[in-house]
């Protein structure tokens, strides 16, 4: 239910103007795992090609009309915008639209999101789209690790990016004393959430799906699927059950397979306007991007992020916490979501709603812009107007970002 404030800056933010940036569609595909899920044997440029053709078709917008596209995209093929391009023209978008890739980590989604949004608020375009994309399945691993000088290397915040994200997770609950027991049990929360939203069909209108083929790893056969559902997301899990798995990264830790996101494939795509001109074109308007902040903090326990970027966006929009309807808040790893959330004094029932990544996976780039799609799905379901998406940030960040439902 939407929260009942009568602050002048709640009011504010119900307040539409021709001059808002608003979100007419916003969709996303399936999150499959990576290596084993639907989409292991399918490129990053397909699974992308297909967002952006259905995030604009699905509201019959001509997409001569789009200006500017950016997208999430941490681990690129090539290591460059190209693929991004070729997906879009791919995708029925024209020559004549611009594209670039952008790459903060965990955040670059949304990255990509408030970059297009913040096109429209100073005049420099009208229509684009924000997405995120990533395959893990293609581009995770050790590949990725880069080369760093030794003079750089000799400062130890420097270095301590370089920490794997498990280490910085344990890092977080020792600093800050989250014991296993309420990681296994937030982290089964989210699996149940998710479960239950999943057989109620509800991801079923943020989800596109997208026909590709599989490569059968027993017979080498190629079949053609249709991949319309996250297919990490499993049913029974419990604290109980998640007690019995071994720590993944220290011999005495509190984190496991069970308890940190899934490493995952798939999309997602936003498309932006502004107001005077989505009204003017008879775009549907589904809802308001208000503003987004990005914070620093130690890249040891990279995992606060969330903690400190919340307070940032709500106080550059003067709201308190209490007065966001519910949060979607990235489960990189449950020990750094529980402090998180404990630390912004969130009540959990407001939290990911629906389940969360540890429940649902984590493809890197498109996690921002999928958090978007999910937050208008929970807004239509619950009534719920104000949400906040956040997420931490590897080597160090946070970001969060208001949003309003206007379905």
């Amino acid at each position: 239910m939407a929260t009942q404030s009568s602050s002048p800056a709640y009011k504010r933010l119900l307040e539409q103007h021709d001059d808002d940036v608003v979100i007419v569609s916003a969709i996303r595909s399936a999150m499959t795992k990576g290596k084993k899920g639907g989409f292991k044997d399918t490129k990053p440029d397909y699974i992308l090609s297909q967002v952006l053709r259905s995030v604009y078709s699905r509201v019959n917008l001509d997409p001569k009309l789009i200006e500017d596209i950016s997208v999430g995209n941490v681990l690129p093929p090539g290591g460059g915008a190209s693929a991004a391009r070729m997906a879009a023209l791919y995708a029925g978008i024209p020559n004549t639209t611009a594209i670039n890739t952008v790459n903060r980590q965990c955040s670059s989604g949304l990255t990509a999101v408030s970059q297009i949004a913040n096109e429209i608020k100073v005049g420099q375009i009208n229509i684009g789209i924000g997405a995120g994309v990533e395959s893990m399945t293609n581009g995770f691993g050790s590949r990725a690790a880069p080369e760093i000088s030794d003079s750089v290397l000799e400062n130890q915040e420097a270095e301590d990016c370089l920490i794997p994200m498990g280490l910085t997770s344990e890092n977080v609950a020792k600093d800050y004393n989250i014991p296993r027991q309420v990681q296994d049990e937030f982290a089964a929360k989210s699996f149940q959430k998710a479960a239950a939203a999943q057989k109620a069909g509800k991801f079923k209108d943020e989800i596109v799906p997208i026909k590709t083929t599989i490569v059968d790893p027993k017979t080498e056969k190629e079949v053609e699927i249709v991949v319309d559902a996250d297919d990490g997301i499993r049913d029974g899990v419990t604290a109980a059950s998640l007690s019995k798995l071994k720590p993944a990264f220290t011999k005495d830790g509190c984190t496991h397979a069970g308890n940190a996101s899934q490493v995952s494939d798939g999309a997602a795509a936003v498309l932006l306007a502004r107001r005077s001109v989505a009204k003017k074109l008879g775009l549907p308007i589904v809802g308001k991007y208000v503003n987004s902040a990005v914070v620093g903090v130690p890249p040891r326990i990279m995992g606060v992020g969330p903690a400190f970027a919340i307070p940032k966006v709500l106080d550059l929009v003067g709201l308190s916490k209490d007065e966001v309807d519910f949060y979607e808040i990235n489960e990189a790893f449950a020990s750094q979501a529980v402090f998180s959330i404990q630390h912004v004094k969130i009540p959990f029932e407001k939290v990911n709603i629906n389940g969360g990544a540890i429940a649902m996976g984590h493809p890197l780039g498109c996690t921002g812009a999928r958090q978007i799609s999910t937050g208008l799905s929970v807004a239509k379901q619950t009534g719920g107007r104000v949400f906040v998406t956040s997420m931490c940030i590897g080597s160090g960040m946070g970001m969060a970002a208001v949003f309003v439902s206007e379905h």
